[in-house]
């Protein structure tokens, strides 16, 4: 794997290392030892799947309030996204700086998401699906969000007029009660 670290401390994409013949290729999409050797939390305790009809859709932004926080690591298995996170770490010199990358079943890449950042993505054609590997288990009174259109943020969606879930869309502004 090559980890690449983002404008953003702790985040980092992670593209494959494949070995490829006349069948395809095999790669190593996560490793324990990886992670550990830059200082990444590598517990997986939780995986989820998104899987999304119609392009698009924007889910986001979301995170989980401490002592929930949650890394994870991200990809997306079939169709694409532009993947998107906000640095939320109170004491972090890039405190609400988001940063984007296009993770798609094609390019292979990955998205490592450090504790204390907000996440979402949005799809960029029909039928695309988002495997995650969580560090920490999904607690529902700590589920949390910021708004995906918030002005301070000023997030570069590509798609306009997305399909948004009400839940997204009551999430505070920032600077606001969360």
């Amino acid at each position: 794997m090559r980890f690449v670290e983002t404008p953003l401390a702790g985040a980092y994409t992670i593209d494959l290392d494949r070995i490829e013949d006349d069948r395809g290729f095999f790669a190593r999409s996560f490793c324990a030892r990886e992670f550990a050797a830059l200082g990444l939390d590598e517990a997986v305790v939780q995986c989820n799947v998104s899987f999304n009809h119609r392009v698009g859709t924007l889910r986001g932004m979301h995170y989980q309030a401490e002592p929930y926080g949650e890394a994870k690591l991200v990809r997306c298995t079939m169709g694409r996204i532009l993947d998107v996170i906000v640095d939320i770490r109170l004491d972090s010199p890039t405190r609400g700086r988001w940063f984007s990358t296009e993770l798609s079943a094609e390019n292979h890449r990955m998205l490592f998401i450090p504790r204390g950042f907000a996440h979402g993505f949005q799809t960029l054609v029909d039928n695309s699906e988002v495997f995650y590997q969580m560090s920490a288990l999904y607690e529902p009174s700590a589920a949390r969000g910021l708004r995906w259109d918030d002005p301070v943020l000023a997030i570069d969606w590509p798609i306009a007029g997305p399909i948004v879930s009400e839940r997204d869309r009551a999430y505070p502004l920032v600077g606001h009660d969360s």
